[in-house]
């Protein structure tokens, strides 16, 4: 089952180093999310004062998502993967040590900005690769940013435990990772470029989308609002809800990173014997029944239990989504890409905000049953959505 891993990926150098782009946008992410009641306490914040400071990360990167289009046509893809990379670990190295919430506030968008344009870069290279190589490692890809989220969780879990400063302990995590991504970087710099004539002039303009793909783009915003507020909740969820011991905190988001990544990892195997579109059916039921269990059964390791299911669920749904994407008929080439990946960043870093204003209105339970209708609204649309 997972032979095309060792083959694919891990046989081959580019693929490999791609792949740390992958791991160091989830282990920074990972990190910071375990971090975020310690900012909501830092600022005396509530549910959704919280909410309005985390829309600082989707704003930067829904504003740099057309620059980073751009910085691919002007520099390519291997040096706008390397500059993103660059403003992303300054600006996590910088993240918990704000003093003033406007600060805090700045920072955070440049970290989005960040995100945005380091996704774009990885994820133009991997295409380069399957292309250019012959290889399916788009979901081994994704399982990878998955894999450094649960690392990244269970890592700010353990030395929040021993009560490590989280300013330095972010500084710590930035400049470990650097030495990764410069490790990586004359393997990325090897990665095949497109001919010019395989990217249309078109592909950055925006497009709204139509008929199957505006079907395909309603599921992927309800399996990406899901993944946001996952990530940026959980760990909320688990000190204030289920009021678990802090050496707790981080490992819902641990289950949930590492269930995802496990379904990510097998997902170039799994969906070409079931298919697609059985694989985001069932998917949804069973992220449909991690937040039941979440919101029902509130102690941890019921807890710990239901958002495993829930990583379990959603992991085959963006690199789905995002190869059948790539394949939209009648589309310049690069366009639906480009189309789904501003949707996905969209319903990944605006959930939360969502989630926020629902939790402060009502609770934090009530708002995750948000996510439970978002996934009835996918599961009724996985067999009907025609998938390239």
């Amino acid at each position: 089952m997972f032979s095309h891993i060792t083959k694919d990926f891990l046989g081959n150098k580019q693929s490999l180093s791609i792949g740390v782009a992958f791991v160091t946008i989830g282990f920074l992410v990972g990190n910071w999310a375990t971090f975020i009641p310690f900012i909501k306490h830092k600022f005396d914040l509530d549910d959704g004062q919280l909410g309005l400071l985390l829309l600082s990360m989707p704003f930067g990167a829904v504003t740099m998502n057309s620059v980073a289009a751009w910085m691919i046509k002007k520099w390519g893809m291997k040096l706008t993967t390397f500059v993103g990379l660059i403003l992303l670990l300054t600006s996590f190295a910088l993240l918990l040590n704000a003093p003033y919430l406007p600060l805090m506030a700045f920072i955070m968008f440049l970290c989005g900005s960040g995100i945005s344009i380091t996704n774009v870069g990885m994820n133009t290279c991997v295409g380069a690769i399957e292309l250019h190589l012959g290889l399916k490692i788009m979901s081994t890809c994704h399982g990878m940013f998955s894999l450094g989220l649960m690392m990244g969780s269970l890592a700010s879990s353990f030395f929040g435990g021993l009560g490590w400063v989280p300013g330095l302990y972010m500084v710590g995590v930035s400049l470990f990772m650097s030495v990764f991504a410069l490790l990586a970087l004359p393997n990325i710099v090897k990665i095949q470029d497109y001919d010019p004539d395989e990217i249309s002039h078109e592909s950055s303009k925006f497009s709204f989308p139509k008929g199957s793909f505006l079907l395909m783009i309603l599921i992927g915003i309800c399996i990406n609002i899901t993944e946001g507020s996952m990530t940026d909740w959980t760990a909320v969820y688990m000190r204030e809800i289920v009021q678990s011991n802090k050496y707790y905190e981080g490992w819902g988001l641990a289950g949930y990173s590492l269930f995802m990544a496990i379904g990510r990892l097998m997902g170039d195997r799994i969906v070409p014997i079931y298919g697609a579109n059985k694989v985001l059916f069932f998917g949804a039921i069973i992220a449909i029944t991690g937040i039941g269990i979440v919101i029902l059964f509130p102690n941890t390791f019921t807890a710990i239990l239901g958002f495993s299911m829930v990583g379990a669920g959603v992991s085959c749904g963006a690199p789905i989504l995002y190869a059948s994407a790539a394949r939209v008929p009648n589309m310049p080439k690069g366009s639906g890409l480009a189309v789904m990946n501003t949707f996905a960043m969209g319903g990944f870093l605006f959930g939360p905000v969502i989630i926020g204003f629902i939790s402060k209105a009502l609770s934090l339970p009530m708002a995750f049953g948000l996510l439970a209708i978002l996934g009835i609204v996918w599961m009724l649309n996985a067999r009907k959505v025609i998938l390239y």
